[in-house]
């Protein structure tokens, strides 16, 4: 017989049986770290889980299911007003049965005014919608923080590289200095090096004032016809050198006889953000494309917006790197491409400009086929254009009688 008695582990609580297929779903709807709100077709709340209670500060789920998400789930615009439907992205994609995927904004928090930046999301499932948004406050206070270090490190670079520059260009100078062939061809080498350098810092320059909003587009009503072909016409010579036939507004002028005719269209546009759009896609034009190749400009246009083509027949681009090409620093990376220079900024910075001006880009491509840019504008009609001209050129004399 034994002296000790064997003690006997104390019994363990029995983890909760789930027993539905409903309620494992509300178990995972509320261990959900992003806000979630499931509507019905209408929009009327039929779940919400603690996460969207806690964010929207609205109480308690019982007292939002059944009413209109919109009452509680405000998004603003960048001025800080709630937007209206007609602008409203999440409200576009629950009334179209379209899906949305991170939209940037900013929530308005009614009962403690506060502005919550999140990411929203919408998928469709049948006849439900759920909404799904997440607090991005942290990653904006990081991307702040690296834009700051990315801004403060390229404009103390760049002085540098320019004196780099400045001294490669008087040593090439055939008048500043004399240097046999073979060091022409390093020195033309390092010359080109330091170019892309300051490129490279211009662009990331550019690329965090664009993001934390200290470039802002003047925007002016301009006659975009005219302007883009004056644009692309000022590629002409590097088309030439590199043997690319080039060619603009092949199929939109109007046939009057001997003349052509050349159609106005007016948009409210920053010039200078046009330049660099223009600019950016007719050196990717140019860079990937091949002697004899063709790049083709072309403007139409409808009675809501101006839409701006550059083609090519050059290279193309694949399918995957598509998705990819308007994110910053993002290069395809195949043989044909490993060989042409470029900072993986410039369609990103033409997307920002894009779309600071109120306007749209996308790209069709098939690889080995060539690609196709389009951006389009709002556009303005002949009387806008007139009125607004007017009232600047009244403006401008109030000013110059006023002085």
């Amino acid at each position: 017989m034994s002296w000790f008695k064997h003690k006997q582990p104390a019994p363990v609580a029995a983890a909760p049986v789930v027993n539905s297929g409903a309620a494992l779903a509300e178990l995972v709807l509320n261990s959900i770290k992003e806000g979630v709100i499931i509507t019905d077709a209408a929009g009327v709340i039929s779940s919400i889980n603690p996460a969207a209670v806690a964010m929207l500060e609205c109480g308690n789920a019982a007292d939002v299911v059944g009413l209109d998400y919109r009452l509680h789930l405000k998004i603003e615009n960048k001025g800080g007003q709630v937007m209206p439907d007609a602008e409203n992205p999440v409200y576009i994609a629950v009334a179209s049965n379209q899906a949305l995927n991170d939209f940037k904004t900013s929530l308005a928090v009614e009962r403690t005014g506060k502005h919550l930046p999140v990411a929203i999301s919408v998928i469709i499932a049948g006849n439900n919608k759920i909404i799904t948004f997440r607090d991005i406050t942290k990653d904006l206070e990081e991307d702040s923080a690296q834009a700051e270090f990315i801004s403060t490190a390229s404009h103390e670079m760049r002085t540098p590289v320019a004196s780099i520059e400045g001294y490669l260009s008087l040593a090439l100078n055939a008048q500043t200095a004399t240097i046999d062939e073979r060091a022409r061809q390093y020195l033309e080498s390092a010359h080109a090096a330091s170019k892309h350098l300051g490129k490279l810092f211009q662009d990331l320059l550019d690329t965090t004032k664009l993001d934390d909003g200290r470039i802002k587009p003047e925007m002016m009503p301009t006659e975009v016809y005219g302007l883009v072909k004056q644009m692309a016409d000022q590629f002409m010579p590097q088309f030439l050198q590199a043997q690319i036939k080039f060619d603009f507004g092949s199929s939109t002028g109007v046939d009057m006889g001997e003349a052509k005719v050349q159609p106005a269209m007016y948009a409210v546009i920053d010039t200078n953000f046009l330049q660099e759009i223009m600019n950016n896609l007719l050196d990717n034009a140019r860079k990937y494309s091949m002697p004899d190749d063709n790049v083709w400009v072309n403007v139409v246009g409808d009675e809501r917006q101006i839409v701006i083509s550059v083609k090519d027949t050059g290279m193309g681009i694949s399918q995957d790197d598509i998705q990819h090409i308007f994110q910053k620093f993002y290069r395809a990376d195949n043989s044909d491409t490993r060989t042409i220079g470029g900072t993986g900024l410039g369609l990103y910075i033409t997307k920002q400009r894009v779309e600071a001006m109120g306007g749209k880009i996308w790209v069709e491509s098939t690889l080995g086929s060539g690609t196709t840019f389009y951006v389009s504008l709002p556009r303005l009609s002949t009387e806008e254009y007139n009125r607004r001209i007017t009232v600047m050129n009244n403006q401008k004399q109030f000013m110059e009688v006023k002085a």
